[in-house]
């Protein structure tokens, strides 16, 4: 970099305007080489380089909490706050995580959207009980904005007037489009010392003035601000500023200073260019918000893709078909559209298919009215952003055991997004549910033989399926999906089970072929298909000629497929030794799927040596 502050802040504050100009190129460049190198958010990075600049030259982030929202576009900050040698790590396994997660320089741990200005709030009731001259900043995109939490803290923000700042980074106008010169020089106007000043003024004396008067002076002002972008920021009691030009560093820096001077909580308006400084990822591509990694000069994928469809894919692909076939069948995404591949959908069927934006919470129940209207919704999100709804699924779907379908998208490991994108949890959330059942296909032909059964059961049916391709490619006979019903998938004289949920029979299977290498299946392998209700029947069958069961599923093990089973087996009384190797209580860190695996010793060598030791311990031939 030609300007290398090695998280020294003391020399960003002494550079000019030009030089912090030459610094933004510079962190776009480097921003561009890694993120080639390891797959990231690139533009939604590349578009905050002036804004989080801007943000360390005014204020001190060892002293004022500085606030990402979802904190996927902080790579500037990571590098600016002393982790410039070791950016080059970020994703890795072991290096740095694409988040806000590390102690030095990060205010909070954050992953999912539309956090921010509650935790801003909360920072700031604390600043003024501790009597601490600290100034929050949030930094937001116009995404999050369309989430219920942001506006329940914006609620409270303007009712105790706290001093903050949040910035509104929008990339998109979706709040608003400006109004263009006379928008701008009114917003700078209000932002002034003068403005603020003469407006308390003003307001002082129309308590003297007759009613009229003050009805016709608060008239014209409502009249100026109808003509900016913040009235809806104004009516919640927040200062507002804006629009401004997000990648112009000496506008940016001098309405942070006039907003942090205000001791108010105050909105800056920032309108930028998402992928600004990279071509191909300029504008509204949303294929460059989350990249592997790629050739810079083509633009195109270094890996190529798989010929093998992912799991998400041939969701997309067959519920299109179901949707062709049966007129009620509905959809609905929270701003996934394109990960969960209901984008097919919403362009082929409008009016049943939907992008509600970041309203997990909405989604569902707008589609529990839809069930009882005597629809059948298909609710597509991933494991880690339905636990947003969970008060949902339960008080608006499973208490009235509504017709309503969860397609979990992203269950198991999904990679270098780390802590708060791992889909361990579902089966542990949901299982706990009344009136819910749970599946999970283990290949292809299974997904779409569980989605036909989901169009038929009645209550409340969730399923789940991994982010990629599935393990097994259709090794299998597709069985026929009946309510709580396993497969034997393999059948043995060994006194050792393997059960298997989901992708997990793909790792069981794995692990069979490895350890019967020397002749004969080495064990009975059991595909549950159902979680909830389990095949009661066929496991006490199995149990009366097994000793050991081991499980394979790709979740939590507290609450998971093991816990599950070892309920039942007290249930009947019936003794079996059981060993999961679903993931231990604690959350997984990032990195590539293969490096996570190992870590957990839940890749297939490992698995192999402690199912040996297991048998050895037990005595089991």
């Amino acid at each position: 970099m030609t300007v290398n502050l090695d998280g020294n802040l003391s020399k960003l504050k002494e550079l000019d305007i030009e030089s912090l100009q030459n610094l933004a190129l510079d962190l776009r460049q480097k921003i561009i080489s890694v993120v080639s190198k390891n797959g990231g958010h690139l533009s939604s990075n590349l578009g905050t380089v002036e804004l989080i600049i801007a943000m360390h030259y005014v204020f001190d982030y060892n002293i004022d909490p500085f606030i990402f929202d979802v904190s996927h576009q902080a790579y500037v900050h990571k590098i600016l706050s002393g982790r410039n040698d070791s950016f080059h790590t970020i994703r890795t396994f072991k290096g740095l995580s694409g988040y806000t997660k590390e102690s030095e320089g990060d205010y909070f741990v954050a992953g999912h959207s539309s956090t921010s200005i509650s935790l801003l709030v909360g920072a700031c009731k604390a600043i003024k009980l501790k009597n601490e001259n600290r100034h929050p900043v949030a930094l937001i995109g116009d995404g999050a904005m369309s989430a219920g939490m942001v506006y329940e803290a914006l609620n409270e923000l303007g009712d105790k007037k706290y001093p903050c700042v949040i910035i509104l980074n929008d990339n998109e106008m979706s709040i608003s489009k400006p109004i263009g010169a006379i928008s701008n020089y009114l917003s700078q106007a209000m932002s002034s010392e003068f403005y603020q000043k003469f407006r308390k003024r003003v307001e002082r004396m129309l308590d003297f003035f007759p009613q009229s008067a003050s009805y016709m002076a608060k008239r014209l002002e409502d009249s100026f601000k109808l003509i900016t972008p913040g009235l809806l920021f104004e009516e919640l009691g927040l200062e507002y500023i804006g629009p401004v030009n997000g990648h112009d560093i000496k506008e940016l820096i001098s309405t942070l200073k006039k907003a942090k001077a205000m001791k108010k909580p105050c909105i800056i308006h920032a309108q930028t260019i998402k992928g600004k400084g990279y071509e191909p990822a300029e504008g509204k591509n949303a294929s460059w918000h989350g990249v592997a990694a790629f050739d810079i000069d083509t633009a195109q994928p270094i890996k190529k893709n798989s010929n093998k469809k992912s799991a998400t894919e041939l969701f997309s692909n067959y519920l299109l078909e179901l949707a062709s076939e049966n007129e009620k069948i509905v959809g609905v995404t929270a701003a996934m559209p394109n990960g969960t591949g209901l984008d097919k959908l919403i362009e082929k069927y409008p009016d049943r298919f939907w992008d509600v934006a970041i309203a997990e919470q909405h989604a569902v129940t707008s589609m529990a009215a839809m069930a009882k209207e005597g629809f059948k919704p298909f609710i597509a999100i991933y494991s880690t952003f339905l636990q947003r709804a969970y008060d949902q699924i339960i008080h608006d779907c499973a208490i009235m055991n509504l017709n309503v379908v969860f397609a979990i998208d992203r269950a198991g490991i999904v990679g270098e997004d780390g802590e708060t994108h791992q889909g361990a949890f579902d089966i542990s959330f949901l299982s706990a549910i009344p009136n819910i059942s749970l599946a999970a296909p283990r290949d292809e032909k299974m997904l779409n033989n569980v989605m036909s059964y989901a169009c038929e059961h009645k209550g409340v049916f969730a399923f789940r399926y991994p982010r990629g391709t599935f393990l097994l490619d259709n090794e299998f006979e597709p069985s026929e999906i009946r309510f709580a019903k396993a497969e034997l998938l393999e059948n043995s004289d060994s006194k050792i089970a393997f059960i298997s949920y989901g992708q997990g029979v793909g790792r069981a299977k794995q692990v069979q072929d490895e350890l019967s290498k020397e002749g004969g299946r080495f064990a009975n392998l059991v595909d549950l298909i159902f979680a909830k209700p389990l095949d009661e029947d066929l496991l006490k069958d199995l149990a009366k000629r097994t000793k050991i069961w081991f499980v394979f599923s790709d979740s939590a093990k507290i609450g998971g497929i093991a816990s599950l089973l070892s309920t039942f087996l007290q249930e009947n009384n019936i003794n079996i030794n059981l060993i999961s190797f679903e993931y231990d209580d604690c959350f997984i860190e990032h990195g590539s799927l293969a490096d996570i695996e190992k870590h957990l010793k839940i890749d297939t060598n490992s698995i192999c040596e402690r199912v040996l030791k297991s048998i050895q311990s037990f005595s089991i031939n």
